[in-house]
């Protein structure tokens, strides 16, 4: 199925929910993502319909985590990068205040890097190691990371730059839940609970301080 009711789709999907009944599926991630169409047409307001979007990324000008990208329905993650060659227009997708998904407007180097989270480790023949993180990529490379750590890809050289790891003074976001979308510094963690208790820095709430599940936290410095 292409397409999924408007009202059904994620509450991060920054789009109305009146309006046409139904809208675009990403290929895949709909929980994680959205299409590739929404964020161009209706974020960057490249085109008004989705005929004008194919038009211009089969000119291959378009570049997700800086490789082109043809299917409009290809979904775009959090922290992915979008570059857009003819007008030298460079973005990372991220959440705003409210837990919306927002695109914001990057230098075209930081376009070479993303930052991932950790969600499984496999020892493969020859005792490499094979690292699982959330947007579905597995990269093998000798860093010492644990799960819910986080890692610096390196698009460029297709590697794990370094590791960031999960732990008391660590700046995080919110990427799920109640609080989603907002920031702030592990003050301390419980891991009997799996529970972090955040001093939050960037709020929709005059929270200062909050108690958040570690599975819904991203280490991003």
């Amino acid at each position: 199925m292409s397409h999924l009711k408007r009202k059904s789709a994620s509450k991060k999907w920054p789009v109305h929910k009146k309006g046409t009944a139904y809208i675009v599926r990403p290929k895949s991630n709909l929980e994680k993502g959205l299409p590739v169409l929404i964020a161009l047409r209706d974020m960057l307001k490249m085109g008004d319909t989705r005929k004008e979007i194919k038009h211009a990324l089969n000119s291959k000008q378009i570049l997700l985590d800086n490789k082109p990208v043809v299917e409009e329905k290809n979904a775009i993650l959090i922290f992915d990068t979008l570059s857009i060659l003819p007008s030298k227009k460079y973005y990372r997708m991220d959440l705003n205040e409210h837990g919306k998904f927002d695109l914001k407007e990057i230098k075209e180097n930081e376009t070479n890097y993303k930052v991932s989270k950790v969600t499984d480790k496999k020892m493969l023949k020859g005792k490499k190691q094979q690292i699982n993180m959330g947007d579905g990529r597995n990269l093998i490379s000798n860093f010492e990371c644990k799960i819910n750590d986080s890692v610096v890809i390196n698009f460029k050289d297709k590697k794990i730059e370094k590791c960031l790891p999960l732990k008391e003074k660590a700046k995080v976001a919110i990427i799920l839940g109640k609080h989603l979308g907002e920031r702030g510094v592990i003050e301390q963690i419980d891991m009997d609970k799996k529970m972090a208790k955040i001093k939050v820095t960037e709020s929709k709430s005059d929270e200062k301080e909050i108690n958040v599940l570690i599975k819904q936290l991203l280490v991003v410095e």
